[in-house]
């Protein structure tokens, strides 16, 4: 019997998951985490393209700045985008991109002078497009990237460090400063928001059946465990139903797999349709199911069974409208003889095949 510590580890399911990832899910992964720094960059560039034009117009810089200016603003952001989306590993080039955002930066510090308002305000914003995409790390190596390319460019234009901002340059400045932030955390927030979903999806896949939408057996066999640790504890009445396609292999020989899936679905269906919205329903794979029926005796759920066997002799399937559907039931209500929760399964795996055993189509309760 496996130990249910490591086999329901969370640690364990995770890894799982994550090396289900592959190689496309990286690159998509990439690409979306470019186009979120690609929004960021276009718009926060063009921003800062007229604080730093009033600062080239007040201190008449030559027109080679004005070209770098106008590329750096306004095509630069296109650029990167498109070495992103081109690169084998997207995201690796994004990172390379912000690296070149920091060293422009420098380069427009250093021509500005350190302590001007645009300078600061650029500072900022680069700043936060490296916190916000690489952590800590990326940010420190963003700073020190900037550092050097504007010492660099201090001692290869001789700019002034100390520089006092003008009227104009308040004017330019302070929008930016105050609509940057905003934007910056609108994107945060639609990124949460799909990390969110994300995740909800991958619960999602890790709990449920891809063709049913039931439970897949791994995680009912959680919900089972819990279910008998509750019985065990309040000692009330619970359950346990494994049910069982007749036939099925022959209707799938017979009649194709695609048949044989809609029988799958069908059965779901109809056991959705009969009982509680309370019980769990599970697949084990193939043609078996599942049911944990909470409060419940073994009474009643062998009376929702033949709910069910009625329903299944007047419903033909789609594909083969000449088969008719029976299924197999084995009842095990909880007692406090189960030592352990696979005992109770057990028990009602037990009942199946005393169902099947005494001709199929019918409900049997363990002894």
């Amino acid at each position: 019997m496996m130990n249910d510590e490591i086999y329901y580890n969370k640690e364990r399911i995770r890894e799982e998951l994550n090396q289900d990832l592959s190689q496309d899910d990286s690159h998509r992964s990439g690409i979306l985490f470019a186009r979120r720094a690609r929004l960021a960059r276009g718009v926060g560039l063009a921003a800062m393209f007229f604080p730093i034009a009033g600062v080239l117009v007040t201190h008449f810089h030559t027109g080679g700045w004005w070209l770098l200016l106008v590329g750096w603003a306004f095509i630069w952001p296109h650029l990167a985008w498109q070495l992103a989306c081109r690169s084998a590993v997207p995201h690796r080039s994004e990172i390379l991109n912000l690296k070149i955002d920091a060293v422009i930066t420098g380069v427009w510090t250093g021509l500005m002078g350190v302590t001007t308002l645009p300078a600061a305000a650029l500072i900022v914003m680069i700043g936060m497009n490296l916190m916000g995409s690489g952590g800590f790390r990326l940010f420190i190596a963003g700073i020190m990237i900037m550092l050097l390319s504007t010492l660099a460019t201090l001692q290869l234009t001789g700019t002034l460090v100390l520089r006092l901002p003008g009227p104009l340059e308040w004017g330019l400045t302070l929008p930016v400063l105050m609509l940057y932030p905003m934007l910056f955390a609108w994107v945060s927030h639609r990124t949460a928001l799909r990390l969110a979903e994300h995740k909800r999806r991958l619960e999602l896949m890790s709990t449920r059946d891809g063709m049913t939408g039931v439970f897949n057996r791994r995680h009912w066999e959680i919900l089972l465990r819990n279910e008998y640790d509750q019985c065990r504890r309040s000692q009330c009445a619970g359950t346990l139903l494994i049910i069982d396609i007749d036939h099925f292999k022959t209707i799938n020989d017979t009649w194709g797999h695609d048949v044989g899936d809609e029988a799958i679905v069908a059965i779901t269906r109809q056991l959705q349709l009969t009982l509680r919205s309370c019980d769990v329903i599970g697949r084990f794979g193939g043609d078996e199911f599942a049911v944990i029926m909470s409060r419940t005796s073994a009474e009643s759920a062998i009376a929702a069974m033949s709910r069910v066997h009625e329903r299944l002799k007047n419903m033909p399937l789609p594909g083969a409208p000449a088969q008719r559907l029976r299924i197999s039931v084995g009842v095990a209500p909880w007692g406090p003889q189960f030592g352990h929760y696979r005992e109770w399964l057990k028990a009602a795996d037990v009942a199946l095949y005393k169902a099947k055993n005494a001709g199929r189509g019918r409900t049997e309760v363990a002894a």
